[in-house]
């Protein structure tokens, strides 16, 4: 099986994308707020480009298990979100930059996730 270079990956590169923007809204924030809500939602947001390009270097069936993995990271990444903005911590602008590329990210995690999917069942004995 050949291993794609994570990133060249579309939807690696809007994972990072998402990070990216999170980093830069949160680094404006108070000490106590970066070191709590900060903290974990730069960590879950980086964490779901980090699984991506783990995923990568498996076979497609782990590779399907690192993609669900980032995909619940973007779940907690958006709780993290609604909960700095019941916060006051971001303005409705942060919100919809940070929608914008989550909205696109689920779609290209989900269609990602679809093709590794039909590639196990393609290859279901594809041991690396």
């Amino acid at each position: 099986m050949a291993k794609p270079d994570f990133e060249k990956l579309q939807v690696y590169r809007l994972a990072e994308k998402l990070g990216n923007e999170i980093w830069q809204i949160v680094t404006k924030w108070d000490e106590f707020e970066k070191n709590t809500l900060g903290r974990q939602i730069i960590i879950a947001a980086d964490s779901i480009g980090a699984n991506i390009a783990k995923g990568t270097a498996h076979d497609y069936k782990d590779n399907r298990d690192f993609v669900r993995i980032g995909k619940d990271c973007l779940d907690e990444t958006r709780h993290c979100l609604r909960q700095a903005y019941k916060r006051s911590l971001l303005t409705i602008e942060d919100i919809d930059k940070l929608k914008e590329i989550i909205d696109e990210l689920s779609v290209q995690l989900n269609a990602y996730l679809l093709y590794i999917e039909n590639a196990v069942k393609q290859h279901p004995e594809d041991p690396d």
